[in-house]
């Protein structure tokens, strides 16, 4: 497994099919505790106009990831 920061690591390659579909493999799935039917949201990173990182958020997850990424910019804002 490669680092690529604290805590993040990349775990699998995976291939999009022909309908565009993926499949997340199953030892990402447990770790992660998706179960059939979990929403995700996917979050995509843009950069000269193209999106360069796409990560996928529990939905139930997606209000706390929201706060802890902009929580500090928004302190430096008021500053």
């Amino acid at each position: 497994m490669t680092s690529c920061g604290e805590g993040c690591r990349v775990d699998a390659v995976i291939t999009m099919d022909s309908k565009g579909q993926i499949l997340l493999p199953k030892d990402i799935r447990d770790k992660a505790g998706l179960k059939p039917n979990d929403k995700l949201a996917v979050v995509g990173c843009e950069k000269d106009g193209e999106i360069c990182c796409i990560m996928m958020i529990k939905a139930e997850r997606l209000g706390d990831a929201v706060s802890k990424m902009l929580g500090p910019l928004l302190r430096d804002v008021i500053k």
